[in-house]
């Protein structure tokens, strides 16, 4: 497949941030900027997940200056990541859905990569990316292979990275799932449930 973005007609962009006013406005001015070459129209979400920070002033700062294209989602108090991806996607009202982590570790142009394979001949229902270079310590790393095996052994889940925080949806193969983890767990089962219910990833 190629790695050349393919344009959507419409996407919706959301991330979690729980304390992160340093990397809310870079990550915003970056998705504004590169979203033009992803999708006719797109909107991008913030989900505020209880942060103590400036977080939720500068994501309202953000969506009352474009009104059109960002909105910003507050929890109240930090009800964790499933939560918060749960949010996001319940929030998104386009076709397509993607999201990356809101520390920036992705760039919104890797999203492009995953456009190019979704608009793929196959049609897949769900792309997920995955991190080339983890730079973790050894135990970490030991941990994922054997978290990714015991997830190939027990659902056949074969995503080379489970958790990777940059993956793009076909909104309609997210209609009807209810996926219950609130913390880490909450990828390994949206896709596991994704997959039972016969959408290709």
């Amino acid at each position: 497949a190629s790695d050349r973005a393919a344009r959507l007609p419409e996407l919706s962009y959301f991330f979690p941030a729980h304390n992160e006013e340093a990397n809310l406005e870079p990550l915003v001015e970056e998705a504004l900027e590169t979203l033009p070459s992803l999708a006719d129209r797109f909107e991008i979400i913030v989900v505020n997940d209880g942060s103590r920070d400036r977080t939720r002033e500068i994501a309202d700062r953000l969506a009352a200056a474009h009104p059109d294209l960002i909105r910003a989602v507050h929890h109240q108090a930090n009800l964790g990541y499933g939560a918060a991806l749960r949010s996001g996607f319940r929030a998104a009202r386009y076709g397509h859905v993607a999201f990356t982590d809101g520390d920036r570790q992705f760039k919104v142009a890797d999203i492009g990569r995953l456009t190019a394979r979704i608009a793929a001949g196959d049609r897949p229902d769900v792309v997920v990316g995955y991190r080339i270079r983890r730079a973790d310590p050894i135990i970490r790393t030991i941990y994922a292979k054997s978290y990714r095996l015991a997830n190939r052994i027990f659902f056949g889940l074969k995503v080379t990275d489970v958790d990777c925080a940059c993956k793009l949806f076909r909104r309609e193969a997210l209609e009807g799932l209810r996926v219950e983890s609130g913390g880490a767990f909450f990828s390994a089962e949206l896709l596991i449930k994704l997959r039972a219910s016969g959408r290709r990833v």
